[in-house]
């Protein structure tokens, strides 16, 4: 099928990158773009040669320049091929988070191939954000399919609130804003059941779309394993970890964060299933804590920091600040011990955390036997075309 879309032609290097499977087209390999086409319009991206390489929403302002929606000249960009995507990616959901439908990433931006959206389900509310000019000038259409998808699928949604809060959406030229779609008059806070723990959700002020969903099977893991030890959750923010060592019959749990606020919600998820008695929350900086803490004080030690760092610019002092906590707390942990470390960071490249885990280790005096490796929850899933969709490492080690 012909095209008629405005036509942006980019360098050898850029097809080589889409070539890849990459799915972003950036500025510095545009090579002629016409001032006349309009912002998030629809544009085929082509070569010097002609040869077609894809269509997306273009974006004026961001580095960005084309997120590509389809490689495929043929498919007509209309509401039957979002509502197509909208469905693929909620039938990926239904197979393998079946149990956690109700609180689940049901879109993830590029790796469910609808870029620039992410999509949150917490109960009857969806939290969106958008961070593409394009798809913000058709996100009337895009709230109304993911309602549509849902509702032939008996699912009941009451309202969509949109958390367009995020910094990136200012390289879009778009405005930071949140608040409900279409002005509905719900609530902004909610309990969800994760795996059977109960947790309080604010999606108007809580990190992300209001809370760490990406983390879900991993705090599973730590649940069991936690029967009869005695467990340190540091950076625990509202207390996922704490809560699933608790609820996993643990022997003792601390959780430590440097945010009052954070422990006063994660003391109230305590409350809400019962082990307020079996969590100490503790506030404090995490370095400082650690330093208090004597040799085999706890069996288990989670490290979940916040992003060390968000630009490659910063990875070296990042680096440091890994060190720095995973030396800490292989240092406290006795022989037989284990140790749950983690970075949230996609400029943190696995190569690059191992290999600060290895020289964690080797300056410790320690040997780490290798539990387990994993990365974000299913509900985020990873294309391998583009490294930007895997960012979380998740790694469970012995202590010998």
């Amino acid at each position: 099928m012909k095209r008629n879309n405005p036509k942006v032609v980019i360098s050898p290097e850029g097809e080589t990158w889409l070539d890849k499977g990459q799915m972003w087209m950036y500025k510095n390999n545009v090579m002629e773009l016409d001032d006349s086409i309009e912002n998030g319009a629809l544009v085929d991206i082509v070569t010097v040669n002609g040869k077609y390489m894809g269509t997306g929403f273009l974006s004026k302002h961001s580095h960005i320049t084309v997120r590509i929606l389809s490689k495929d000249r043929n498919d007509v960009l209309d509401r039957n091929f979002f509502k197509k995507r909208i469905q693929f990616a909620y039938d990926f959901r239904k197979t393998l988070e079946a149990d956690n439908i109700t609180n689940c990433r049901l879109v993830f931006g590029e790796a469910d191939l609808l870029p620039g959206l992410t999509v949150d389900r917490y109960n009857d509310i969806l939290v969106c954000q958008i961070s593409s000019y394009g798809l913000e000038k058709r996100k009337d259409m895009i709230y109304e399919l993911l309602m549509e998808v849902l509702k032939e699928d008996h699912q009941d949604i009451k309202g969509i609130y949109e958390r367009n809060d995020i910094k990136v959406r200012s390289k879009e030229g778009l405005p930071l804003e949140k608040g409900y779609w279409k002005n509905a008059d719900l609530p902004t806070t909610t309990i969800i059941r994760e795996n059977g723990i109960l947790l309080h959700v604010d999606i108007e002020n809580g990190q992300k779309t209001g809370y760490f969903l990406d983390q879900k099977a991993n705090r599973y893991l730590l649940r069991q394993m936690a029967h009869g030890k005695k467990v340190l959750d540091c950076f625990s923010h509202t207390g996922g970890f704490a809560l699933n060592a608790a609820y996993g019959h643990a022997k003792e749990v601390v959780a430590v964060d440097v945010s009052q606020t954070a422990l006063d919600q994660g003391y109230h998820n305590a409350l809400l299933n019962s082990l307020e008695d079996k969590i100490t929350f503790t506030q404090d900086d995490v370095f400082d804590y650690l330093d208090k803490c004597k040799v085999g004080q706890f069996d288990i030690i989670v490290l979940d920091p916040p992003a060390f760092t968000k630009s490659r610019r910063t990875i070296d002092h990042a680096y440091n600040g890994y060190k720095k906590i995973n030396m800490k707390a292989m240092n406290l942990l006795k022989k037989g011990g284990y140790l749950l470390t983690c970075s949230c960071s996609r400029f943190m490249e696995t190569d690059h955390f191992e290999k600060m885990l290895r020289e964690s280790a080797y300056e410790a005096g320690v040997t780490l036997k290798q539990v387990s490796v994993t990365q974000q929850n299913h509900d985020h899933p990873i294309l391998w075309t583009m490294e930007e969709t895997s960012y979380l490492k998740f790694y469970i080690f012995q202590i010998i």
